[in-house]
């Protein structure tokens, strides 16, 4: 799927069309002693990326958001968008060539609720609906599982200092290897259909591990149990210095319930409280994997299904189909999390109307026991016994807790294990070989062209930290050298595009970046010479300046911008 164009329009006026062909496509910055820095993008060549980006499921914020300081907003831009209700259309092209060749409207505004404009082929989308249809159309099969759609266009959208300083590292800072490893065997062709459910298990470790880990901050479960054991010890004695005590025979009776009463209300009391710090991080891990589904508006991308079908044969998912798969995995994911909260629930009110019980008999017994005669020195006791017992039932309760939790873990890594198992064998490696030889070919081939040197793709069977199995993949120099990040990054993604349609899977046809004038300007103009002939869109973000002088070319320019003529031509208003 290639870009055919971008625009930009008020209710009353189209305030900038961007047209893009094959190739080249050059957003260039004329302004030559760009000074003012006083409006978050200048003169907005790096906004048109996020625009594109915009329309393929990103975050409104982002266009008007310090990329640096999250919570300084550019308040002309956002009050321009909002006020003039600005609408973004992005049409992708299967074929830019052919005029019939199926396309894909994408319309999105920055109006919140009923007054948002979601639309994908004239069709309306909800938050819900709307990376479903974009994930249908041009991944199909793929919703609701892992890569997420987002994840997969990563590495062909780099505006952001992350993607533009890493070749293979283009998600957030957070990503675990474990999300990274399941990127990068689904862009290899290396599907694997338990990676979602490897990711899940990985999910529940680390929340049982969190779990543990709060328990044993003070102390170990061994620690625990010899301290247990010396306590009973302790117990003992005072039980046997009480009963030597000559009370009357219910003043006896009532006192040893009363102790039964006070150790019981200490389990009780303890197990609540831990109970309730099992519920509070289910309630963590629930919100946080909510936080992750997507809200991104639909209503643009069905036109961009209809361009796929007509395209790419043998689509059998609907866009609609993808959306309701996603939004169906994080439900899932959010019902394995959150599947013991029920019984937590019933267990904390449980045991909390048992503690309201035993605390009105220790009360009552309490009173009895205050009438009796000699208990002046029974009271001295009593108040040992009580502590000594408030601490055997913590004590119990915490090393009951350990031990479930330890149970636990060694369930989930069990069953992490057997999935290891299939992944980390033989056979799965060596098609894992196979694939990163042939997107080397690529790779090398491209880079050798373009720098004389030669960067190839690696993996490596990993331990983590954790002590959990992983594939981590590196990009290196095949002659060592430090090389050139730029021309790296480059290199990679037109070469996986062009091993991406020799093995058949999908992927995007463009590939956008910024700041290229940090690249030389030889490696520059080879980059130009390849996508014009490769079919591949090359959409960069350049100071004209610091163009040189073969590219600088009218018919390489999509769109040119000046402290005069900005992105959003606010300063026409």
């Amino acid at each position: 799927m290639f870009l055919k164009s971008l625009t930009i329009s008020s209710e009353s006026d189209v305030i900038r069309e961007i047209n893009f062909h094959n190739g080249i496509n050059l957003i260039v910055d004329e302004t030559l002693d760009s000074q003012d820095t006083k409006t978050g993008n200048n003169v907005g060549k790096t906004t048109v990326l996020m625009l594109i980006d915009f329309c393929l499921g990103a975050s409104p914020k982002h266009i008007y958001t310090d990329p640096e300081n999250k919570k300084d907003e550019y308040t002309l831009v956002k009050t321009f968008l909002i006020e003039n209700n600005v609408l973004i259309t992005l049409v992708l092209k299967e074929d830019l060539i052919k005029d019939r060749s199926p396309e894909i409207r994408i319309e999105r505004n920055f109006l919140p609720r009923k007054k948002k404009v979601q639309k994908i082929n004239g069709m309306d989308k909800t938050d819900d609906e709307f990376e479903e249809a974009l994930t249908d159309i041009l991944f199909p099969g793929q919703y609701e599982k892992k890569p997420t759609f987002r994840q997969i266009i990563s590495h062909n959208i780099r505006y952001k200092d992350l993607s533009i300083n890493n070749t293979l590292k283009t998600l957030d800072r957070y990503t675990s290897d474990a999300e990274y490893e399941t990127l990068y065997l689904f862009l290899l062709g290396c599907d694997f259909e338990q990676g979602d459910t490897k990711q899940a298990l990985l999910s529940k470790i680390g929340q049982e591990q969190t779990f543990k880990n709060r328990l044993e901050k003070n102390q170990t479960k061994s620690a625990y149990e010899t301290a247990l054991s010396l306590l009973e010890g302790e117990i003992e004695v005072l039980n046997h210095r009480k009963s030597n005590f000559n009370l009357n025979e219910n003043f006896e009776s009532d006192l040893d319930r009363l102790n039964q009463i006070k150790y019981q209300i200490n389990i009780v009391s303890s197990a609540i409280g831990k109970l309730n710090i099992r519920h509070d991080l289910i309630n963590e891990a629930k919100q946080d994997l909510e936080k992750s589904r997507s809200q991104i508006d639909l209503q643009q991308l069905e036109h961009i299904y209809r361009q796929a079908t007509d395209r790419i044969e043998g689509i059998q998912k609907t866009f609609e189909d993808l959306c309701k798969f996603h939004n169906s995995m994080i439900a899932e994911k959010v019902k394995y999390v959150s599947r013991d909260l029920p019984k937590l629930d019933t267990e904390i009110k449980s045991k909390s109307k048992l503690l309201r019980r035993l605390l009105l008999e220790e009360a009552e017994l309490s009173v009895a026991i205050s009438r009796s005669e000699s208990f002046e020195e029974l009271e001295k006791l009593i108040a040992v016994l009580n502590e000594k017992f408030q601490k055997k039932g913590e004590y119990e309760n915490t090393i009951q807790q350990l031990e479930e939790v330890e149970l636990n873990l060694t369930t989930l890594n069990d069953q992490l294990d057997d999935i290891d198992n299939a992944l980390f064998s033989q056979a799965f490696e060596l098609k894992i070989k196979e694939q990163i030889n042939k997107f080397n070919k690529h790779f090398s081939s491209i880079s050798h062209k373009l720098y004389d040197e030669k960067y190839a793709l690696k993996f490596d069977p990993i331990i983590n930290k954790k002590g959990q199995r992983l594939y981590k993949f590196n990009a290196f120099n095949t002659n060592f050298s430090s090389g050139k990040k730029q021309g790296e990054i480059s290199c990679f993604d037109i070469a996986y595009t062009l091993f991406a349609d020799e093995e058949n899977i999908p992927c995007l046809h463009f590939l956008l970046n910024d700041k290229k004038e940090l690249m030389h300007d030889n490696q520059l103009q080879k980059i130009a010479q390849l996508v014009n002939t490769k079919g591949i869109q090359f959409v960069a973000s350049i100071l004209k300046d610091k163009l040189p002088e073969e590219l600088n070319r009218e018919d390489y320019f999509v769109v040119k911008l000046s402290q005069t003529d900005k992105v959003f031509r606010i300063e026409n208003c």
